[in-house]
């Protein structure tokens, strides 16, 4: 049997699995492919951390471990759904229903003072933020949009808010003493395993890294955020928000850098409540609230101040009422910008801002332009050269704009940010330094109390491979493919040198290849997105989180519809399904009102790939029979608005199934290829067409109540399945099929 590995994960996805994977088993089943689920969703990683405190029956196995290992084999076949990268009140609700659901794990310690605390803390310090991704991306990435997805933008085209020439709203960026203008970096010659240490002015030696091991030719950067400059200059955007009156809006991510980006977080929400710290500081820090956790963790902890609870609430909300504005997540329900860490992502949220005409929401859910602060400059002139191209020429046309799909470098946890066990909050004024096996230091940065310093590594097998994906990409497609390389910044100026020496291994004849800065090939793709044209944009990792979601929101209206294909080095695969995070919304309106939002475009494009993929390894003609009849399924859903709807009394996730499900099968029977799959497709297209009306009524009469799933980040499975499969006359014909 081929297999098949489809995650277990998080929120929506997690959802749409318990509707979409018993379809799936049905029909690869026809073609001898197995489909096995590994739960790597975040209550199944808290689980696996605590074994011996678990009973038998309750005990997890590492899966995310496991699949870590898998990728490095050419056996590897992993499809991926978007999992919740946990923030820390992500993390502790988590911890708080499990253990409501009798498992018997630990609390977060915040401030962990004994051996138990600190042994807890630093096992779930695996599970927070970015976990997930780094383990299985054992292979670079090639994310686009799918002919069949871009043809229906053009066709249907998504709204996109005017822009005016006028517009007030502006990225906010430090440009000096922040990560990106403090970077040092360095090519280690040979193998080695390298030291991080701390000096501080008393001559107290502080090992902040024991061993870091390093292969020849890796690439290995150090840099830090100076948090003085950065607390001014969020003070200093606080003013000019409130002088110009436009909202002040945060944009970072939290989630993926998981250490640097939660601290930053505080910092802004201590400055916006400068006066509040001020007088209540000692006594929030006495209750355990932490500024990094966000405004809604302050104000969900507020009882624990006793009788300063509501002088500390009047206080709070008596600066909410001040300007600046806050750019708001929710309005209806007071919830800001500066609420949760995890709720604003500037992958997420600055491409929102730009469809919306540059504006956002405030208070009282009035539009409004924005500054849009972006402390570190890394890749905030991205945001602002789109800003200023649309100032100057309004907003993009999606019936007539070109793509920009990404070729990203991220295997072997390439540029993994502020996210990782290299960042670390100083704890006093000195040097922190990087020093080899031999005691040379390689890097070095003079540090103050409360900078947030962090290293970062980029193998060199993972840059060669990065190269030859990129020139695979223009060859096939004959667009530019353009290296997002800044020769200024310490880090690019190492990658540029290796990219030009790696391309001379590969025929680029013909091609157009160049190197630009960020801003630059920002410019340069825009320029010719109006022109309809299509732009390779080949980047390093956060970037290409960034782009994968920035352009496909414009282009296609979300970037959950990318297709996501990751050719894993060893020459297994990774099937990504799109962007768009895990839609907590989603869940809280399946809950309250039974229906499900959620597309699972991005899966139906991934398991295409991966069906593909199986039949070229496994010689399984079959697969590919049941790939290329799933890819024309798949632009049925589309073109005949099989999608799920917006509201009540429409198909919703479960619907486009159904839909999905007798499109597949009916290219199935029609298909010539595969007589065998044809006469055993016939009579279930046949019996789902008579039954369409049926399954439709059965599939519409459940919406409009509540519904108990039995939790939020660990749902009961039983009553999961209930929810997400309510047609009994669908599940059985899918049920017979299964066998």
């Amino acid at each position: 049997m081929s297999t098949i590995i489809y995650t277990r994960t998080d929120e929506a996805p997690l959802l749409a699995t318990y509707s979409l994977k018993p379809i799936v088993e049905a029909f690869a089943g026809a073609a001898g492919i197995d489909v096995e689920t590994r739960d790597i969703s975040l209550a199944g990683r808290i689980l696996a951390l605590f074994p011996e405190r678990l009973t038998e029956e309750q005990r997890q196995p590492d899966a995310l471990a496991e699949l870590g290992r898998l990728a490095t084999t050419p056996e590897a076949n992993i499809i991926k759904l978007p999992n919740i990268s946990a923030s820390v009140p992500q993390l502790r609700a988590a911890i708080a229903e499990l253990q409501g659901q009798g498992y018997d794990v630990p609390d977060y310690p915040e401030s962990p003072s004994t051996d138990e605390e600190r042994e807890a803390r630093a096992r779930y310090d695996k599970v927070k933020g970015s976990a997930v991704n780094p383990v299985l991306r054992e292979g670079n990435s090639d994310r686009r949009a799918p002919d069949a997805v871009k043809n229906y933008a053009r066709s249907r085209p998504h709204s996109m808010g005017a822009w005016s020439a006028d517009s007030r709203t502006r990225v906010a960026t430090m440009g000096e003493r922040d990560f990106a203008s403090n970077e040092k970096s360095v090519v280690v010659e040979a193998d080695d395993t390298l030291t991080i240490v701390h000096l501080a002015e008393d001559g107290t030696r502080t090992v902040l890294k024991e061993a870091v091991p390093v292969l020849a030719g890796e690439v290995v950067d150090g840099t830090f955020m100076d948090v003085a400059a950065l607390r001014s200059f969020l003070a200093e955007q606080v003013r000019e928000a409130a002088d110009d009156d436009v909202l002040l809006s945060l944009h970072l991510k939290a989630t993926m850098m998981k250490v640097s980006d939660p601290i930053i977080f505080g910092h802004a929400v201590e400055v916006f409540f400068a006066d509040v710290f001020e007088r209540y500081g000692a006594d929030l820090e006495a209750a355990g609230l932490s500024a990094n956790d966000g405004l809604g963790g302050i104000l969900a902890g507020l009882d624990a101040l006793g009788e300063k609870a509501a002088e500390v609430r009047s206080a709070i909300e008596g600066r909410l009422r001040e300007l600046p504005r806050l750019s708001m997540v929710n309005s209806d329900k007071g919830i800001t910008n500066l609420h949760v860490p995890s709720d604003v992502i500037v992958d997420a949220s600055m491409p929102a801002m730009i469809r919306n005409g540059g504006k956002l929401w405030g208070p009282t859910g009035e539009e409004d332009d924005t500054v849009a602060v972006i402390p570190d400059s890394s890749y905030a002139g991205v945001y602002q050269a789109v800003v200023e191209d649309c100032k100057a020429h309004g907003a993009y046309d999606p019936t007539t704009m070109g793509s920009v799909p990404n070729v990203g470098l991220m295997a072997k946890k390439a540029e993994e940010y502020g996210s990782h066990d290299k960042t670390f909050e100083i704890a006093a004024d000195g040097t922190v330094q990087v020093v080899d096996s031999a005691g040379t230091v390689l890097l070095e940065h003079r540090v103050a109390a409360g900078d947030i310093w962090r290293a970062c590594q980029t193998k060199d097998e993972p840059v060669r491979d990065w190269v030859k994906l990129a020139v695979a990409r223009a060859r096939a497609t004959g667009d530019p493919a353009v290296f997002w390389l800044d020769e200024a910044r310490a880090h690019d100026a190492n990658l540029i040198a290796k990219v030009q020496e790696y391309l001379g291994d590969h025929d680029t004849e013909g091609l157009d290849i160049r190197i630009m800065s960020p801003v630059e090939a920002t410019r340069f793709s825009v320029g010719r997105i109006r022109e309809g044209k299509n732009t390779i944009s080949v980047t390093g990792n956060v970037l290409r989180d960034y782009n994968t979601d920035l352009f496909p929101i414009l282009e296609v209206g979300t970037s959950a519809k990318m297709l996501s294909v990751v050719p894993l080095m060893n020459g297994g695969g990774l099937f990504e399904t799109g962007a768009g995070g895990s839609a907590p919304k989603h869940v809280q309106q399946l809950q309250s009102e039974n229906y499900l939002r959620w597309d699972s475009l991005g899966e139906f494009l991934a398991l295409a790939e991966s069906l593909r993929h199986l039949a070229e390894r496994d010689g399984n003609a079959k697969a590919r029979v049941l790939g290329d009849a799933l890819d024309r399924a798949t632009e049925r859903v589309l073109t005949e608005d099989r999608s799920p709807a917006r509201r009540l009394g429409q198909i919703d996730n479960r619907g486009s199934h159904f839909y999905l499900a007798m499109y597949w099968a009916q290219a199935l029977a029609e298909q010539t290829d595969d007589i065998e799959l044809a006469e055993r497709f016939a009579p279930v297209a046949q019996e789902l067409t008579d039954k369409e009306q049926q399954i439709t009524a059965e599939l519409l009469e459940v919406q409009g109540s509540p519904v108990d799933l039995g939790g939020y980040f660990h749902p009961d499975d039983q009553l999961a399945f209930a929810a997400m499969r309510p047609s009994a006359t669908f599940n059985a014909v899918v049920d017979a099929l299964r066998g």
